[in-house]
């Protein structure tokens, strides 16, 4: 290899213009003469061909027009962390040191000028204060000299090298170790090989909390590879990396608090059962994941499932949703309370789009939020009346009965319905006349009139209607008369 190429060129990151691209050849190409690049471009569109030329086949591409020979001029290989930071900030030690100074020291009898001295010394100041650091798209490509980043930057918490040049996690490593206290990483955009087996993985970041590996190119397998090095990772960004598939995490990310999965597309919402057991997982993002179902098979309706246990916020935009079912497993989770579920083909099933939001609020009872709308006590009120007036048809239908002992829907109403029995009053029936009897308690649906509820009494109590008189007591009033016979409760 020439001087001015890397001698692990292929595999490379390189810029060329503003095209980023992986070496995948470096060598002749007859009949020219002279070093040529094959290298495959991020954007298939800027290529001419596969790696062939002639006949001969120097390299493959994942496009049939991804690839391209360049000389190594065009090449730009990048620039070291540190050099990417001192640019970055306007902290270039090299620049300024070549400006002239009048400062001098006298040593014996020479006469040294202080060219840049006092420049350097408050340039490592300020690298030593740097806290939060952003260099992307500056073309880093490695660590550069090693420990210089520890000694140069020993205060940083937090790292973007968002699209940049790093060509493996090997080379991430190499400059995240040295930071000690790191708890942020963003390597997003850049197309990273990571390690095929653990025996690769030297480096433990005992203090990460927050990482992004969006397009990064990464799969399932090879994050669950990584993550015994994030020991306290708790926020976790695979957007848009082609993963299909899920693995049981064993052992790590068991500090996860949230995990945004958006643009994968998932093969489908069974596959959420593989991570349905993180112990910590409070949000979950599956935005255009092409999932149209889910499923908590553990339990029934009216249970609480022991999947996503702390799971508090749920993001599942731009999806294929469209059964209600989907909805009404939702119910099952423990802790669910904010949802986003917009561009869905559900959100068109009515033709009023509050009427959906009205369903939904009726349907999931512990829901807070829904797509960033805070649902208030009033509006879940009206939401679950009008939802129990919406079906009240359909519940006699299916077999329901304003009398207790006689209430049977069936299986089906239940499945497409599983609140609508919880939505019913709970009354506590007390008779003063009688403090030795145990109180008698009922779900009653609150279409059902007083007199209704005084025929429901004669039969438990065996006395006549005429001889009752009702009052109820609340958390908010006590011993209030009820109404009129004809009234609803």
């Amino acid at each position: 290899m020439t001087s001015s190429v890397p001698s692990d060129v292929v595999g490379r990151r390189i810029l060329c213009d503003t095209e980023y691209a992986t070496v995948r050849y470096a060598g002749s190409v007859p009949p020219t003469t002279g070093l040529w690049l094959g290298v495959e471009w991020d954007n298939p569109q800027r290529g001419k061909h596969n790696g062939n030329h002639e006949g001969v086949q120097y390299f493959k591409c994942d496009h049939p027009t991804g690839g391209s020979f360049i000389r190594p001029n065009k090449a730009n290989f990048g620039v070291d962390f540190l050099i990417a930071v001192k640019n970055r900030y306007g902290l270039n030690v090299e620049q300024d040191v070549e400006r002239e100074t009048e400062n001098a020291l006298v040593i014996g009898k020479k006469t040294v000028e202080l060219v840049g001295f006092d420049s350097v010394i408050e340039q490592q100041s300020q690298l030593n204060k740097l806290v939060d650091i952003s260099v992307r798209e500056c073309a880093v490509s490695h660590a550069g000299q090693k420990e210089e980043i520890s000694r140069t930057c020993p205060n940083i918490r937090s790292i973007n090298l968002s699209k940049n040049l790093l060509p493996s996690w090997e080379k991430v490593t190499d400059i995240a170790c040295q930071v000690q206290n790191l708890e942020s990483l963003d390597l997003s955009e850049n197309k990273i090989k990571f390690p095929s087996d653990s025996a690769s993985i030297t480096c433990t970041l005992s203090k990460l909390r927050v990482l992004a590996l969006n397009r990064t190119g990464i799969t399932w397998a090879e994050v669950l590879l990584c993550a015994p090095g994030w020991p306290a990772l708790e926020e976790l960004y695979l957007a848009s990396n082609d993963i299909t598939v899920l693995e049981r995490p064993i052992n790590v990310l068991q500090t996860l608090k949230l995990l945004d999965l958006s643009n994968n597309q998932l093969i489908d919402g069974s596959q959420l059962h593989l991570i349905a057991y993180l112990p910590r997982l409070e949000q979950l993002i599956l935005s255009n994941t092409g999932i149209s179902s889910i499923h908590f098979p553990d339990v029934g309706f009216g249970c609480k499932t022991k999947m996503f246990p702390l799971l508090q916020r749920l993001v599942v935009d731009d999806n294929k949703i469209l059964q209600w079912s989907f909805i009404n497993e939702l119910d099952k989770l423990q802790c669910l309370q904010s949802l986003h579920c917009q561009n869905n083909p559900l959100m068109g099933t009515e033709k009023n789009p509050e009427t959906v939001r009205q369903l939904i609020i009726a349907k999931i009872g512990q829901l807070k939020f829904l797509n960033k709308s805070e649902i208030f006590p009033d509006e879940r009120k009206g939401a679950e009346l009008d939802y129990r007036k919406m079906f009240g048809n359909d519940w006699i239908m299916a077999g329901g009965n304003q009398n207790p002992d006689k209430n049977r829907p069936n299986e089906e109403f239940l499945a497409a319905h599983p609140r609508y029995q919880l939505l019913c009053l709970t009354l506590t029936i007390k008779c003063p006349d009688k403090p030795d009897q145990k109180p008698i308690e009922k779900k009653l649906p609150d279409s059902m009139t007083i007199q209704k509820v005084k025929g429901l009494l004669y039969r438990l109590l065996k006395i006549p209607g005429s001889e009752l008189k009702l009052s109820y007591e609340s958390s908010k009033s006590i011993l209030s008369a009820m109404g009129e016979d004809w009234h609803l409760l």
